[in-house]
């Protein structure tokens, strides 16, 4: 097996069925390409085993088959301990007000919550509703020199009363990854337990929950090559500790059932095992012939590699523009940042040149990318906020170049609207 394999960028291609398109999509951090593994599997639930789980007959037994295969494939592509601690649920939004929602008994009055300002609303909005409970939100400041979240301005805000710190693993504007191990230390041996927002992480580098040890961990599978729904991984003791979001036949000993409200999506939920399939194949195709952890490892090297090329080639183009201001780190940097790279120009307005990037077949977005309040932070949200490619593996150097070609013809241009000829 190699030391740093690669990928081959034409089997990884003809695994996306919608990049056939004539479209360059660089708006991934918004939902990436379906794999056609992962749609298989959908297709297949349906037509097979479209029954509900818990029937004696053999059509049932074996819809309850695909589901437990479902969270088996999950515990493998996050390093889990059982597939028991694996929560589905409708998008990480939805997973995240679940578990505030479930975890209100072992809250009292004058409880503390930690949450970043560098997060996505998703993790900060659900425990911010718990202050009508009498939980006080406190609110880890981001170093606006470094753009890093420092250990340092953690530590004044944790007390005896602290009982969860809430953070991004990346943050879906920065791109740069947060020492998540580092943070669980520190969180734990204060008393507290950590949650972690890793949507903008997941599609891009291999999750080890328990090497992170986390707490509970989320992120979206529409955004990791999947349909659109969630999955939430969280400790086998911390989730029999949590109130039931199910009929109260449902006791707190019935994980992860008790909560998933109406059963998760059957369908989408066995989506996730041909996410596996297709990572292991890349492990594979490297030269791992070990186990599927061990071929979702190596998978994830080669991604990281390809990754670490494109994001190279378009900083480098941002770096050389005088009028350009990169949010975050310039440099990548022993890949500690994703190529989710946001920026701005001097001047100019952000969604008038993201709409002009339509004419290309250049799919990508602009605003605040519904971290609000870390555009808020950083002054962000004048001239339509920000810009923001969002790049995965399946991406390719053509494309930035392509990019960065019409990006050129649209910022020379008088109105801003030079359109594809």
């Amino acid at each position: 097996m190699n030391d740093t394999p690669s990928l081959n960028l034409e089997f990884v291609r003809s695994q996306f069925p919608g990049l056939g398109r004539g479209w360059s999509f660089f708006d991934n951090a918004g939902g990436s390409q379906i794999l056609q593994g992962a749609i298989d599997r959908i297709n297949s639930f349906l037509i097979e085993r479209n029954v509900q789980i818990g029937g004696s007959y053999e059509v049932s037994q074996k819809a309850a088959a695909a589901l437990y295969e479902a969270r088996t494939a999950a515990m493998h592509l996050v390093n889990a301990n059982r597939p028991e601690e694996i929560v589905f649920g409708s998008s990480t939004t939805a997973l995240l007000q679940n578990l505030a929602r479930a975890m209100e008994s072992q809250l009292t009055s004058g409880d503390e919550i930690i949450v970043t300002v560098s997060d996505h609303e998703s993790n900060i909005g659900p425990w911010d509703r718990l202050t009508s409970a009498g939980v006080t939100i406190k609110f880890w400041p981001l170093n606006k020199d470094t753009l890093t979240l420092d250990l340092a301005d953690l530590e004044p805000l944790m007390s005896s009363k602290t009982r969860l710190v809430c953070v991004t693993h990346v943050s879906n504007i920065l791109g740069s990854i947060n020492p998540i191990r580092a943070i669980a230390d520190f969180v734990h041996a204060r008393g507290a337990r950590l949650c972690v927002d890793a949507v903008a992480y997941a599609p891009h580098r291999l999750v080890d929950v328990q090497a992170f040890d986390a707490d509970y961990y989320v992120f979206s599978l529409y955004k990791t090559y999947g349909p659109h729904y969630a999955l939430m991984y969280g400790k086998y003791d911390h989730l029999l500790e949590l109130d039931t979001l199910y009929h109260y036949f449902y006791g707190k000993d019935k994980v992860p059932g008790k909560l998933e409200p109406g059963n998760p999506n059957y369908e989408l939920a066995y989506s996730t095992c041909g996410i596996v399939d297709y990572l292991a194949s890349l492990g594979e195709q490297a030269g791992d012939t070990g186990s599927v952890r061990s071929r979702i490892t190596t998978a994830f090297k080669a991604i990281t590699a390809q990754e670490d090329v494109l994001a190279e080639r378009l900083l480098s183009y941002l770096r050389s523009r005088n009028d350009c201001q990169i949010i975050g780190q310039t440099h990548n940097v022993n890949s500690s940042r994703v190529p989710t790279i946001a920026f701005r120009f001097d001047g100019r307005d952000a969604g008038e040149i993201c709409k002009a990037m339509d004419d290309y077949n250049i799919a990508m977005r602009f605003g605040d990318f519904h971290s609000r309040r870390l555009a808020e932070y950083l002054g962000l949200t004048d001239h339509g906020g920000m810009l923001r490619v969002s790049m995965v593996h399946y991406n390719t150097l053509e494309e930035v170049d392509r990019f960065t070609q019409a990006l050129d013809k649209i910022l020379t241009s008088e109105t801003g609207f030079a359109r594809a000829s």
